[in-house]
């Protein structure tokens, strides 16, 4: 008699725009005000010294593997002079990705000597929903949601954990502490409204990772 295993479906947890939410909310969200422990210090660029601009927040919890306060990772880059700083290397001190824990977060206030807001926030404030398709595959998920939700691909946002799908070649960073490759926390797409996306070069990806263990995470984005 032969034994048979079960099929075991590997999934992509799709990250779907759900439209407009309050900018200091505490979900898992594009744009919108930075959740940060009292006294944190508005991220500055290494190379131009000028504040980043607030990405996304990710709320780990989100992320379902059944620990709960794991913290909030809070991503930022340089916006300044697109394109002079290196932020989409994850070790050129043009981009900022920030493990917070969970409590004792609030709006981190706006960097003072009137500074453009718009260098610091982005245009809109997008909440995500999380659907869980059954294809491991990140790019045919997305396509396979949007072919039989009648939505454009645009409203993919990005995906929650899983294997990233790189557009050029495999950059995932090592932890600095404990030197150990990082897991993918989220990878995101520029968003659907050219007038307040994201900027990843033009039709790119940004990739997170952390090291929950050493409270370390980076930050990169590739076109």
């Amino acid at each position: 008699m032969s034994l048979v295993c079960p099929r075991v479906l590997a999934m992509t947890t799709l990250m779907i725009d759900a439209g407009p939410v309050a900018p200091t909310a505490r979900v898992t969200r594009t744009g919108g005000v930075p959740l940060a422990p009292a006294g944190t210090p508005w991220p500055c660029c290494t190379s131009c010294k000028g504040p980043m601009q607030f990405l996304v927040q990710v709320v780990l919890d989100d992320l379902g593997e059944g620990v709960e306060d794991r913290g909030v990772l809070a991503l930022f880059a340089c916006q300044n002079d697109p394109g002079m700083c290196d932020d989409w290397e994850p070790d050129s001190g043009g981009n900022q990705a920030l493990l917070f824990p969970t409590n004792g977060l609030e709006p981190l206030p706006q960097p003072e000597g009137g500074v453009d807001e718009a260098l610091l926030l982005l245009g809109s404030v997008r909440a995500v929903s999380l659907l869980h398709v059954d294809e491991p595959d990140y790019d045919r998920a997305g396509v396979k949601w949007a072919a039989g939700n009648d939505r454009p691909a645009s409203s993919v946002l990005g995906q929650l954990g899983g294997d990233p799908a790189w557009i050029q070649g495999d950059e995932t960073p090592s932890c600095t502490s404990c030197a150990i490759p990082m897991p993918l926390i989220v990878q995101l797409e520029e968003g659907p409204d050219h007038s307040t996306a994201m900027n990843f070069g033009g039709c790119g990806s940004a990739y997170a990772f952390a090291c929950e263990p050493c409270g370390r995470a980076k930050f990169l984005w590739q076109r």
